[in-house]
């Protein structure tokens, strides 16, 4: 006899193993996803103090607690709950069912004889059951339940057991099989209750199967899947990006920027149904109407205005309409005008990530600089062409004019207001109208803490190397400093901090700029950025990349600096003016000469704080380099050595200190002649936006 034979488990004693197993699968990634640490710098960074309250403040925050909200992750917290009470369940379960071990059929145990019984007990002890067991001798006993079908299923036992100990065949068949019958049928175990399959539950097995395999797995995987093909690597919609880039222009400005951003259809969740329309003609008659006397109206060109006329899409018009008032500052007296002003700030943000990459994809300078600038705008909320000065706290259009006094053409920076004397800033700005001395004081507070990059030196060179050569790895190496403005009493750098000092030779994670590993640590950050009408946290980031001035051209594509090297802030809250070392890796060009670069660093969160250099990038012939590490590698060696003195007792006279290869090189009129230094010449004369 053979087949298979399915045994469920009839008393529960596998099925919370079963279940326990699934279970736990899902829900410990879910948990552990739900409660590891978050790596956004966002989570870890200080904040500037401040006791500012801008106005709306209360809608800024309504909106910070629904993004948080919308991060909370409610879905895995429930699926992560639900999951570890399963799985208590079932633990539960599995130390209250009793263990139930099916016994392995034994001849001698149905005879009740000993393993060294002999044939002819085995004969006898049948002989002797047959009297009493037999089905002839023994009657039913409904009292012990002891029926006809159990008497005979019993005798049939017995006669099993005999003979398998007697006859050979029999015999053979229980040694072989474990049974006087031969091969039994094939047993599987399933570890779920029988009542699963029987007294009609049968379809309802089959209808969750359907839903599990035919609906529920679909729908996840399809959901799943579409997720990632409908976003890019930016995290905005597809569709999104396509428009953008339908909407790029490499000569618009900052205000071209904002009207590209407003085709996103991220703003339809924002703006969906009847919102679209809602208060449209409010908005624009506050934003954009000449009696109106809106301060973006300087920001707007006739380009831009005619492109925002031509707009049929209301969603977009009035998305854009939204954003201009958000840079305004401009009170809408609505509410919900108010609350939507704030929330689309964020996603025309996330929106000029995606813009500022396609930028970098065309090279064009001029954009780049214009995607960077535009999301200083969004994060201070503050229009095109407005003055540094209106991050502070408290300081109006009317302020921050009053505050640059003679300037005309240029705004003043945060840090050349502070460069005045207190009692010339004073007179400026405290007068009736403009600041109280406790807001004053209050914007001077703030404007001490913003962490200005200031660059102390920047040059280039080859790791292990005194020259750049052609088409070699060079390393752009930038050593700065964060000086607040107004700080006083700075101290002077150390020429040791302006240098770089090489990685042990074989070291591959130093050469590679990828040692600085501080997984686990606690990063080296500036506080989140200053920005208390931008309804989100943001952590600054400094982009660095190197131009072609000639051709407008990105020459060297961005490096972000989030953290750095060295801390910024002691143990009390003071600035400790540590130089900081950023390096960014490029490929040098194919050919020897001078390569002359406009080096761009610009913090993607403050205005007035960028900065602009020229450096020069010697690029040597191979040959003369080699040359070079020829002379100092051929030298004879020193009277004071042991070879130098065997020399002297061989030639009789005092060795010469340099081989004539030296002199012949220093009458070559090379350019380099003297003291090889191991960095590329660098003009570091620096400007900044606003000079």
């Amino acid at each position: 006899m053979s087949g298979t034979d399915y045994n469920y488990d009839e008393q529960g004693q596998f099925f919370p193993y079963f279940i326990l197993t699934i279970t736990s699968l899902v829900t410990i990634p879910v948990t552990y996803s739900l409660l590891k640490p978050s790596k956004e710098l966002e989570s870890t960074a200080t904040r500037i103090s401040s006791d500012f309250k801008p106005e709306h403040a209360d809608l800024i925050e309504g909106q910070r607690k629904k993004q948080k909200r919308r991060e909370r992750r409610l879905k895995r917290f429930f699926v992560s709950v639900g999951g570890w009470a399963i799985m208590a369940w079932m633990t539960y379960l599995m130390f209250t069912t009793a263990e139930i071990n099916e016994k392995i059929w034994d001849p001698y145990e149905v005879l009740g004889l000993s393993r060294s019984a002999s044939e002819k007990e085995i004969k006898k002890r049948y002989r002797k059951l047959s009297l009493t067991e037999h089905p002839d001798k023994r009657h039913e006993n409904l009292a012990q339940n002891i029926t006809t079908e159990v008497i005979n299923d019993h005798w049939v036992n017995v006669v099993k057991a005999f003979k398998s100990l007697t006859d050979e065949e029999i015999r053979n068949n229980w040694l072989q099989y474990g049974h006087p019958d031969g091969k039994q049928s094939f047993s599987i175990g399933i570890a779920l209750p029988k009542w699963i399959v029987t007294e009609g539950h049968g379809k309802y097995v089959l209808l969750m199967y359907a839903l599990a395999l035919g609906v529920i797995l679909p729908y996840t995987v399809g959901k799943w899947w579409y997720g990632l093909q409908r976003m890019t690597r930016e995290k905005i919609l597809v569709s999104s990006a396509g428009k953008l880039f339908k909407e790029y222009d490499n000569d618009q400005g900052e205000s071209g920027v904002l009207n590209a951003l407003s085709a996103g259809d991220e703003f339809e969740e924002v703006l969906k149904g009847h919102k679209a329309e809602e208060g449209l003609s409010k908005l624009e008659q506050k934003v954009l109407s000449d009696a109106s006397d809106s301060p973006v109206l300087t920001s707007l060109t006739a380009k831009d205005r005619k492109k925002l006329a031509d707009l049929e899409d209301s969603r977009r018009r009035k998305a854009l309409t939204l954003l201009w008032a958000y840079l305004g500052r401009i009170e809408l007296n609505d509410d919900a005008l108010n609350d939507e002003k704030f929330e689309v700030a964020p996603i025309a943000l996330k929106l000029n990530e995606a813009y500022t990459a396609i930028a970098l994809a065309y090279g064009n300078t001029k954009a780049v600089i214009s995607a960077y600038h535009t999301s200083q705008n969004l994060i201070q909320a503050l229009r095109p062409g407005a003055s540094p000065l209106e991050q502070l706290p408290h300081f109006t259009p009317a302020i921050a004019q009053a505050a640059e006094a003679e300037r005309a053409r240029t705004h003043l920076s945060v840090q050349e207001f502070l460069q005045i004397s207190e009692q010339q800033r004073k007179s400026r700005v405290l007068r009736p109208g403009l600041l109280t001395d406790a807001q004053y004081r209050q914007a001077m507070a703030v404007a001490s803490q913003l962490p200005v990059l200031h660059v102390e030196k920047a040059f280039f060179k080859v790791v292990g190397e005194k020259f750049v050569t052609p088409s070699s790895l060079v390393q752009f190496i930038i050593k700065c400093r964060f000086i607040p403005p107004g700080s006083t009493n700075i101290p002077a750098v150390q020429p040791s901090d302006l240098e770089d000092v090489d990685p042990d030779e074989g070291d591959v994670a130093a050469i590679t700029g990828r040692n600085d590993d501080r997984s686990g640590q606690k990063p080296i950050q500036p506080p989140l950025a200053y920005a208390p009408y931008f309804p989100r946290d943001h952590a600054p980031r400094w982009h660095i990349f190197l131009a072609d001035s000639k051709q407008g051209k990105v020459a060297v594509p961005p490096t972000a600096f989030t953290t750095f090297d060295k801390p910024i802030l002691d143990e009390s809250g003071n600035h400790t003016f540590n130089v900081q070392t950023l390096k960014m890796q490029f490929g040098s060009p194919p050919q020897p000469g001078n390569y002359t670069f406009v080096m761009h660093m610009v913090c993607d969160s403050y205005i007035g704080m960028d900065t602009k250099m020229e450096v020069t990038l010697k690029v040597e012939d191979a040959s003369k380099a080699a040359l070079v590490e020829e002379e100092d590698e051929i030298s004879e060696p020193d009277e004071d050595t042991l070879a130098g003195q065997m020399r002297v007792l061989k030639d009789g006279g005092v060795p010469k200190k340099k081989k004539q290869l030296e002199d012949d090189s220093s009458d070559d009129g090379s350019d380099t002649e003297g003291d090889v230094d191991s960095e590329s010449e660098t003009d570091t004369d620096t400007d900044t936006d606003d000079e």
